[in-house]
């Protein structure tokens, strides 16, 4: 007969559990499950269609939240009936299920727990994600394509919506550039911890020798406000360019100059948007991003909060956070937290949880230091 005892294991879960929803605030999420509930019920919701969508998404996420929580505690309810059937029973087969359900539990707590760090101004904030080829030549604008690729497979991987903005590609192979929005609850502050400098070793597959390579890539990540309103942008301050939209190669994507380009003069920060076939969904997008740029620096006075917020990133020798070596040997290791795998092909795959949860209590710590 056999004798399962998780008691152990399963309390530290509830405890853990239990300063999660102490930080959540479980009835202030209710009281704005309710509030929002009510306004979404309200007839004329949909005479402001901007203000209504703004409203079903938050009750959205919202339900969603208070959803998990329950789910968690519901779950942990039934892992301790199943313990206690097991041992009754006997069973091998439910002994088993229980232990990986403790092992599932454990994990989407921890997950949980890592969010619940996520406490900055911006943190609940959508993410706007930029990747910039750096010093390696091709090499470096195919790891640009990569990192991209990556960051892609995550969102998809945990059903986040994704916006792919703008891509300049290179001549020969990969990306200049890319920029692209996550649109979920927490995005900015999951995210902001792989804002910095990514290197890659590998064996070049563009050079004919078969040499190693070194290649750099840059990610920033700001947080996209909400339409800001008291970011005033008069049209003197801007330039607007316009161009067709491209592919790989220089192919047209359509035959119309559609892609926008914006320059804000005083700051010189530039904006492009070609994901849309129209030049004023382009445009509003493009300005969508500059003014929560413009927000930002309007919002944080001092050089270092304006630096940990969009980054100051030179993709090159000296200040990379990460590196991704395919050769000699393989591994990810994150210069910052010391969190490291040897399965670059999983990373390059999405599977990077480790690494931003690793990044976000690193932060927290160097915060609370």
């Amino acid at each position: 007969m056999i004798e399962l005892d998780l008691s152990a294991q399963i309390a530290d879960v509830r405890a853990t559990f239990a300063d999660i929803r102490a930080v959540v605030d479980v009835e202030r999420l209710r009281a704005d499950i309710d509030r929002l509930s009510e306004e979404a019920g309200a007839p004329d919701l949909w005479d402001d269609p901007e203000k209504a969508q703004k409203v079903t998404s938050a009750l959205s996420h919202r339900q969603a939240d208070l959803g998990r929580l329950n789910g968690i505690e519901q779950r942990l309810d039934d892992l301790e009936v199943l313990v206690e059937l097991a041992n009754a029973e006997g069973d091998d087969e439910s002994a088993e299920e229980a232990r990986n359900e403790l092992l599932e539990l454990q994990k989407t707590v921890g997950d949980l727990e890592v969010q619940t760090l996520l406490d900055g101004e911006y943190d609940e904030r959508p993410a706007v994600v930029t990747i910039r080829a750096g010093a390696g030549g091709v090499d470096a604008a195919d790891f640009a394509e990569m990192l991209l690729r990556m960051y892609l497979r995550w969102a998809e991987q945990h059903g986040y919506p994704v916006q792919v903005m703008d891509t300049s590609y290179a001549e020969e192979a990969g990306i200049k550039s890319a920029t692209f929005e996550v649109d979920a609850p927490y995005a900015f502050g999951t995210l902001s911890v792989e804002a910095g400098t990514h290197r890659l070793v590998r064996m070049s597959p563009f050079n004919s020798a078969g040499k190693r390579q070194t290649s750099f890539a840059a990610v920033e990540v700001i947080p996209l406000m909400e339409e800001a309103q008291e970011v005033d942008i008069p049209e003197t301050d801007i330039r607007v360019d316009v161009f067709r939209s491209s592919g790989p190669g220089g192919q047209s994507v359509n035959t119309t100059d559609s892609a926008v380009r914006i320059t804000h003069l005083p700051t010189g920060i530039v904006v492009s948007m070609q994901n849309e076939k129209s030049q004023i969904q382009n445009r509003a997008a493009a300005m969508r991003v500059l003014q929560s740029r413009l927000l930002l620096l309007q919002r944080e006075a001092e050089a270092a909060a304006k630096k940990e917020l969009a980054g100051n990133i030179t993709a090159s020798w000296g200040d990379q956070m990460r590196s991704y070596v395919l050769a000699p040997y393989q591994m990810v290791k994150d210069l910052r937290t010391e969190y490291e795998v040897n399965n670059p092909q999983a990373v390059f795959d999405g599977d990077l949880d480790g690494f931003i949860a690793a990044g976000i209590r690193w932060r927290k710590q160097k915060t609370d230091d």
